[in-house]
């Protein structure tokens, strides 16, 4: 039976392969026979593994977070003052969680772009990752200590997605060497959020006014 390290490294070597094939061939011509061939695996242990094509990118995403949520600390008390997240705004910690993720992605990033441009014409596929995608931005929503399990967090988590799908492609076709443009585009975006995410609580807070019980007077 196979220990967590064997499974991770086996999960390793089957995303790089599959990435590989993506990027010399093209995504849609990339089958899980042929992936299973060149990581050298069983199909059966695949199989057990990555059942679909889906699945594989899955895999990506979760390596992916993985890489971020190992250097972060044990989950703070709640109930204890943290002078360090009082010091560093939400949207800057996020923007480092993410930027750490990006930096995870990089040596898959030929085979990212060809899911990216091959996925569009695979509806099933994409509908199927969606699920793992919206999974992957709660946990980096986490690690930045903002809570998605919180009223509210499942806009958070939506939000989070969509800034992800818009900075994916300025990463895709960034070539500078410190991904320069990648972080540009992710702060811009993190700000368009933040502000809508601010417009969203006035406007709550606003209904929430207008529909609060009024007290009947006394007599």
């Amino acid at each position: 039976m196979q220990d967590a390290e064997d499974t991770e490294d086996m999960d390793r070597r089957i995303v790089a392969a599959a990435m590989d094939l993506a990027a010399t061939h093209g995504w849609r011509r990339t089958g899980l026979a042929e992936v299973a061939r060149a990581a050298g695996v069983p199909l059966g242990a695949l199989y057990r593994r990555f059942p679909t094509r889906a699945h594989l990118l899955a895999g990506l995403s979760r390596l992916a977070d993985a890489a971020v949520l190992a250097d972060e600390p044990a989950a703070p008390d709640p109930d204890a003052p943290d002078p360090e997240a009082e010091e560093e705004p939400p949207r800057d910690r996020l923007f480092d969680v993410m930027m750490r993720r990006f930096d995870a992605l990089l040596p898959y990033r030929d085979g990212l772009a060809s899911v990216t441009r091959d996925l569009r014409r695979e509806p099933l596929t994409a509908l199927a990752f969606a699920p793992h995608i919206a999974r992957s931005m709660a946990w980096m929503l986490r690690a930045a200590r903002i809570d998605p399990d919180a009223p509210g967090g499942s806009a958070l988590v939506a939000g989070l997605v969509a800034v992800h799908a818009r900075v994916m492609r300025t990463f895709l076709a960034d070539d500078t060497a410190d991904l320069a443009r990648t972080m540009a585009a992710l702060d811009a975006e993190l700000r368009r959020g933040e502000s809508w995410w601010a417009a969203l609580r006035r406007r709550d807070s606003r209904r929430a006014s207008q529909t609060e019980p009024v007290d009947a007077p006394a007599g």
